[in-house]
């Protein structure tokens, strides 16, 4: 299949708006606190839209519908702790980070419990981005499989080395300004497939409602006690987890805070980028529940060997298929661009921010604490090429993955390694020390390997494996790192500065 000639151009038009912000702030990347912090002179509804744009990458665009459609509304409860997190993350966070001249978020630990707790972090960060951009670049191949009839890999490969190339000239200036246009095109992509939907299902928004009730789709889980189960309230408790984690620790983050030309204006992006998100993510999960309608009152549409993938819990294929099959043209490649639009905003924060700790709290920290700005640049550079190579490897692969939600998901949940835990240890406890927090996440490390090992390889666990709901591993671990650091410090009884 080809794309008509209005939807070329369509892409064609958004490719070259974005190269050209791109090129037109690269001079202002030319040293490392202009490629890093933007000189720290950004307003703050720029960097509130370069956040939601961190939030919606292709697993949002993608992965959310795929998830409704197979399943319901569940995981929407996700968005509904970013409320209470932004809060916190406001409050706290944001005046924390923007006092501290560190470009990085995992400094401060350093200082706190040792320059463990700094590579510890710093590595986990890593690791959760190499996870990030694997699953981004997946799921932005599979619409473009069907468009093009290309394999996988060799459209994962394109986009790796294009994005790669792109993250390389522009910096922290170009991505946050891009991720703003990126974020209006997304907006509309998802605004318009949401409207067209519910026109186009059979029976209109009455139809879409009744089937979607038959088969209750529209449901937040189950509100009993169970911890065994994905239930509402330990989606809740994950979300606000993973939501204090990245406004509290997360570089992709806390680099934007300084980005902003004041305090002010940095917590009204960190207000934007979350608050935004809620109501755009419902539209997503609202894309889902509607393709379910759609398909399911005219099965007809879906090819034999798509019902039979869907069978199977491939839910993220079906909006693909829908967008290459059935919308209209000019339309297509507004809806293609949104999801370049939301993968695009996603790898090159992640490259940018991965090559900004390779810089300061690894070459810096143990090889080169007085490189200068040309060192630093070279290093910058590299940084961004070498993340690149990773994250497309890392795409390749997740070819096969079922449902790329539930992948990220666990990913995050076992490379973050529980940082939140030692974050809060170092602010909660004021006797614990660096020993008490190595204890601590050794704890947390083996409860998030155990839980881990429980879900996906239960044999290797065999009768003490976990009954829990896998969606609780970072919860644990981050318990874990609270209880057992706090009570050697405790049991020390050395109180710290």
């Amino acid at each position: 299949m080809t794309l008509p000639i209005v939807d070329l151009a369509v892409l064609a038009a958004y490719f070259l708006a974005t190269l050209a912000v791109g090129a037109w702030f690269s001079r202002r990347s030319r040293t490392p606190d202009g490629y890093t912090r933007a000189g720290g002179g950004l307003p703050g509804w720029v960097v509130g839209l370069s956040i939601f744009g961190t939030y919606v990458s292709s697993i949002s665009f993608l992965a959310l519908p795929g998830k409704a459609f197979a399943t319901d509304w569940n995981s929407y409860v996700f968005s509904v702790s970013l409320p209470i997190a932004a809060w916190i993350g406001v409050r706290w966070f944001v005046p924390f980070y923007r006092k501290g001249a560190a470009i990085s978020a995992y400094d401060h630990l350093e200082a706190r419990f040792g320059a463990w707790a700094r590579a510890y972090a710093s590595a986990c960060y890593l690791l959760t981005q190499v996870a990030r951009m694997g699953s981004v670049m997946y799921l932005l191949a599979l619409p473009l499989r069907q468009l093009l009839g290309w394999d996988l890999r060799w459209i994962i490969l394109l986009t790796g080395a294009s994005t790669t190339f792109y993250s390389l000239i522009g910096g922290i200036t170009a991505v946050i300004w891009t991720d703003a246009m990126q974020s209006v095109v997304l907006i509309a992509g998802a605004l318009l497939c949401a409207i067209l939907l519910l026109v186009e299902v059979p029976g209109g928004p009455p139809g879409l409602l009744r089937v979607a009730a038959e088969h209750h789709k529209f449901s937040l889980g189950s509100f009993g006690p169970s911890l065994v189960e994905d239930t509402f309230w330990v989606v809740l408790v994950y979300g606000l987890v993973i939501n204090l984690q990245n406004f509290g620790i997360d570089q992709s983050y806390v680099q934007r805070y300084l980005t902003a030309k004041s305090d002010r204006e940095a917590r009204k992006s960190l207000w934007l980028g979350a608050l935004l998100y809620v109501p755009v993510s419902a539209f997503f999960f609202f894309i889902g529940t509607a393709l379910f309608a759609y398909y399911t009152t005219q099965p007809h549409l879906l090819t034999p060997e798509l019902r039979a993938e869907v069978a199977e819990g491939k839910g993220d294929l079906v909006f693909p298929y829908y967008i290459v099959t059935r919308l209209p043209a000019g339309v297509t490649g507004l809806v293609v661009a949104a999801i370049f639009a939301a993968a695009m905003s996603t790898l090159s924060t992640s490259l940018n921010c991965a090559a900004t700790i390779s810089l300061s709290d690894f070459y810096r920290r143990f090889l080169r604490r007085e490189c200068g700005s040309r060192e630093a640049m070279a290093v910058l550079y590299l940084g961004t090429l070498a993340w690149g190579v990773v994250g497309t490897a890392t795409a390749l692969a997740m070819i096969g993955a079922k449902s790329m939600l539930d992948v990220w998901w666990q990913l995050a949940g076992v490379f973050s390694g529980g940082m939140l835990g030692l974050f809060l240890l170092g602010i909660l406890c004021r006797r614990a020390t660096g020993r008490a927090a190595a204890l601590g996440v050794v704890a947390g490390v083996g409860v998030i390997l155990w839980m881990t090992a429980s879900a996906r390889w239960p044999a290797l666990v065999g009768p003490w494996r976990s009954p829990l709901s896998p969606l609780l591993t970072t919860v644990l671990g981050t318990l874990a790192i609270l209880l057992v650091g706090g009570m050697a410090a405790y049991l020390r009884g050395k109180r710290t500065g």
